[in-house]
């Protein structure tokens, strides 16, 4: 099996607002940039997009070591999830996309990564500069 860095970030301008996410996959030392946004969403929604895009370009099972700067995607993934779908995702928010998650994770095994955003971490602030650039392109489709 494959091991995969997949770093992700996500951004909203406003809360709902438009919104963004950048993805880095690394992969024996060769890189793969993904973006994209929508015009009406929040950071939540943006980060656990990010997760979920990342996922689905890999094309085969991997084991995904997932770095992502959001305690709400890496504690969802670690933590939170096994609970949540017991419960049939009652009073979870974003419910669409932990069951898109589910989907686009469940051939791989995934180790989810905390880091903290805006401290220096290379991949972290390239992603946060993909999610931003999107998210602005998104505002900027709105004028």
């Amino acid at each position: 099996m494959k091991k995969i860095a997949l770093f992700s970030d996500g951004s909203a301008l406003g809360n709902p607002g438009p919104g963004g996410y950048g993805v880095i996959l690394r992969f024996a030392g060769k890189e793969k940039e993904i973006s994209g946004g929508e015009a009406h969403t929040t950071n939540n929604r943006m980060e656990l997009l990010g997760a979920i895009e990342g996922l689905r370009a890999l094309k085969e099972p991997c084991e995904v070591d997932l770095v992502s700067d959001s305690s709400y995607v890496v504690k969802g993934i670690n933590e939170w999830l096994v609970a949540w779908i017991k419960r049939d995702f009652k009073k979870v928010k974003n419910p669409d996309l932990w069951r898109e998650y589910i989907e686009v994770s469940r051939i791989h095994k995934v180790n989810a990564i905390w880091v903290r955003g805006h401290d220096g971490h290379e991949e972290n602030e390239r992603c946060d500069k993909l999610a931003r650039d999107e998210a602005e392109k998104m505002k900027e489709s709105l004028i």
